[in-house]
């Protein structure tokens, strides 16, 4: 559930088609705000772009823009707790979001994640700006991130006691904090900078809804902060990308091992599974479910997305592997 949208009941209302110029049929909420170009491309919103022969979306600079002959970009910390406070959800709204995860309780018997109460902790205003920010102006950072978490634990309080009997995972964060070979940040800096918010969140999260899962998605080569993630109070990290930073999967199951459920890893999403057969993919697969899911806590998926380059047959044979794995 993220707030007002779901998979967990219909919702025809809300849908409607789009082809995404005849490459990629879906159901879409607005499909105004896509605009085909001659060439193919599209452009969403006016800003990101879906190349011609792609099937994602990009924004120039990836969205980051940055400037190393200017002053890093910082937000007035006034006006965002300002800001912050009028965007705390009413009471009416609580009771809205409450009935509506209610009615996504009553439509199905599995496991209910809820997204939608982001504390904002991350590289906010870019990764290369933040970085540089976590570094040069670590007590700018302390602050901000003060607010933020601050923030974060009212909404918690309004939320929780009118959606968590009906919920079982919180999707608490998504921040990514590795790239393809090390973790962003000097793990030292992520634990002075981010552990003592996420814990104080989570302690929070654990007061008002003791039996509630936490969820981390965290791309990237963050075998380092692995041991901050687990203190940091989350109890499920996604998407488990042990194929960046040389560390092999047994590695990161017994760095977290009955201290972490992984909710991802298994398979590589970068190279056996767009480019490998269906038998390298069934391989793969009936090799790492095992060590993965050894002393419990384990959710079987692979690593990250499945784009739609990727051939319904690898999807399937992925699935059956891990359904016919002993551990």
């Amino acid at each position: 559930i993220q707030p007002n949208c779901t998979n967990a009941f219909e919702e025809p209302e809300r849908w409607r088609y789009f082809d995404f110029d005849g490459r990629l049929p879906a159901m879409v909420n607005d499909p105004d705000s896509f605009e085909v170009q001659p060439d193919g491309s599209i452009i969403q919103h006016g800003y990101s772009v879906m190349l011609p022969e792609s099937y994602v979306f990009n924004a120039p600079h990836a969205g980051q823009e940055l400037s190393l002959s200017e002053d890093i970009p910082k937000e007035d910390l006034a006006e965002l707790e300002v800001k912050l406070k009028e965007a705390l959800p009413s009471a009416g709204s609580t009771a809205s979001l409450g009935m509506y995860c209610r009615k996504a309780r009553e439509s199905t018997s599995r496991a209910i994640m809820f997204n939608g109460c982001a504390p904002g902790l991350g590289f906010r205003g870019g990764l290369a700006n933040f970085s540089m920010l976590c570094l040069s102006e670590p007590d700018y950072v302390h602050r901000l991130h003060e607010i933020l978490a601050r923030h974060c634990i009212e909404k918690l309080e309004r939320l929780l006691p009118a959606i968590w009997p009906s919920i079982d995972i919180l999707m608490l964060s998504s921040d990514d904090q590795g790239t393809q070979s090390d973790s962003i940040l000097p793990p030292p800096v992520f634990r002075e900078l981010f552990v003592p918010y996420y814990k104080a969140i989570t302690d929070s999260c654990r007061k008002l809804a003791p039996n509630l899962k936490i969820f981390l998605h965290s791309c990237g080569a963050i075998y380092p902060l692995l041991d901050d993630i687990a203190d940091c109070g989350f109890d499920v990290l996604n998407p488990v990308q042990w194929t960046a930073g040389g560390h092999s999967y047994l590695e990161w199951k017994d760095r977290c091992r009955k201290r972490l459920a992984f909710w991802g890893g298994g398979v590589n999403s970068q190279t056996t599974l767009p480019l490998g057969s269906v038998d390298d993919v069934r391989r793969e697969v009936s090799q790492i479910v095992p060590v993965l899911a050894k002393d419990s806590g384990y959710i079987f998926c692979n690593i990250h997305n499945l784009l739609a380059e990727i051939a319904p047959e690898k999807i399937i044979a992925m699935y059956q592997a891990a359904g016919a794995c002993k551990y």
